[in-house]
């Protein structure tokens, strides 16, 4: 018992926690003796880290097989765990695996078997077919946002990796909505439910009216978005041409936001996340795509500029503000030719811009490309030294870092670029002469 204790201290401290919130309190207790455990969490609740806890104590820092499989639905969730696995320092292998990926790297890669696999079903199937993991040793399976994995089709696929286990020992089903229905392959019988699912009542959020008409829509928008002074924010649409359509006209009139829906190239769609995370922009447009199992922490307003098409949505919407205890805006864009949806019966007091209104305001931070990551041996700490030595800037204006596999993306402050790139685009790190530009 003490060793575990111990255990959760130091990853606690790895992540910058003093303390387990409730929902990873209670599933730590709950998982330690159930084979299977539902969690219901709004996003932004911390149920990346409640669940990864008790997984991670269950490991055999010895054993030379994968011991866990973790699946999400999409890959930005599926990085966004392998984040969070990363920062706990466990100093056991994860891997993330997913399409898009380079297959070879990923099979290089699998060679030595990782401690957590985590990856999106299509390409662990994929695996599995080409015979590059194994999964028979497998004694713990999580799915995170299961019910996105049911609706995105991937039922059969999950199915066949079922199939693939023999010691499985733990199941964790992970959502942000209540289902009542179970896979039937999974054997998910009488789980231990972890139900914190009171996002309607959280007093944290404050519901504004904010009251609008088809013809100045977007003007409005504009007026909203310029009174939040730089504080970061998502304006949700329903439609990827919304989401352009909204984007081009604030652009256009000074106010740089950045776009993210699901017709876009997975490499831009993670390109447009980074640049969100890191600062560049303070203002992410996006359909429902952006709802689902992203942790973008510290929003403060969220924005309905077209009414949400299910409760289900506006739900997961919201969860990006009010995180973990702190306090966070909605903002319903009314129309008063339109009706209002039935489920929307939250209090809704009109928000009213200040009488002096706004400029935009540009962000302090800009986002620089480096053209080498992981498998060039280049980790952060290289590129903070990199830019120290030899490009002169504190610290302090180093923003956040985003290594991958062949490429990284640094957040510095705007002020610095031009002088910086000067300096720094002739030299070489860790011997390796790099193309560094600003992102596009």
């Amino acid at each position: 018992m003490n060793a575990t204790h111990d255990q959760i201290s130091k990853v606690l401290s790895s992540i910058g926690f003093s303390s387990l919130n409730a929902l990873q309190e209670e599933t730590l207790e709950k998982s330690q003796a159930a084979k299977n455990v539902l969690i219901l969490s709004q996003t932004g609740s911390g149920k990346t880290f409640a669940f990864l806890l008790p997984l991670f104590l269950n490991l055999d820092p010895n054993a030379k097989h994968i011991q866990a499989l973790i699946l999400a639905p999409s890959r930005e969730l599926a990085i966004q765990i392998e984040d969070v696995w990363r920062s706990m320092r466990t100093n056991l292998k994860v891997l993330t695996c997913y399409g898009g990926h380079s297959i070879s790297t990923e099979k290089k890669s699998l060679t030595e078997a990782p401690a957590v696999l985590i990856g999106t079903p299509g390409r662990i199937c994929d695996h599995i077919s080409r015979e590059t993991i194994d999964l028979t040793k497998v004694t713990q399976f999580v799915v995170d946002e299961y019910d996105k994995c049911l609706e995105f089709g991937f039922d059969d696929q999950m199915s066949y990796i079922n199939e693939e286990f023999r010691r499985l020992e733990k199941v964790t089903l992970v959502s942000a909505t209540e289902h009542k229905e179970f896979p039937p392959y999974l054997s998910f019988d009488q789980p231990e439910i972890i139900n914190h699912l009171a996002f309607a009542e959280d007093p944290s959020i404050h519901f504004w009216k904010y009251p609008v008409r088809n013809q100045n829509k977007f003007e409005r928008l504009f007026d909203l978005l310029c009174s939040f002074r730089g504080e970061l924010s998502i304006v949700f649409c329903n439609f990827r041409e919304a989401t352009e359509s909204v984007c081009a006209y604030l652009r256009e009139n000074g106010y740089d936001a950045i776009v993210y829906h699901g017709g876009m190239e997975q490499d831009e769609r993670e390109r447009a996340l980074i640049k969100f995370r890191n600062g560049s922009f303070h203002t992410l447009i996006c359909t429902d795509l952006g709802s689902r199992g992203l942790d973008i922490p510290e929003i403060q307003h969220v924005v309905h500029f077209q009414f949400p098409q299910s409760e289900e949505a506006f739900i997961h919407r919201n969860g990006h503000t009010a995180r973990m205890k702190a306090n966070g805006s909605s903002y319903l864009f009314m129309n008063p030719d339109e009706r209002s949806p039935d489920y929307l019966n939250v209090p809704r007091e009109e928000f009213k811009l200040p009488k002096e209104q706004d400029a935009p305001v540009d962000s302090p931070w800009i986002t620089l490309y480096f053209s080498g990551g992981k498998k060039d041996k280049i980790n952060k700490i290289d590129i903070v030294g990199f830019l120290g030595q030899k490009g002169g800037i504190a610290k302090e204006d180093i923003g956040l870092i985003t290594v991958q596999d062949f490429s990284s993306y640094v957040a510095v402050k705007r002020k610095n670029v031009r002088d910086l790139l000067v300096k720094i685009r002739p030299e070489k790190i860790k011997g390796k002469k790099l193309k560094i530009d600003v992102s596009r």
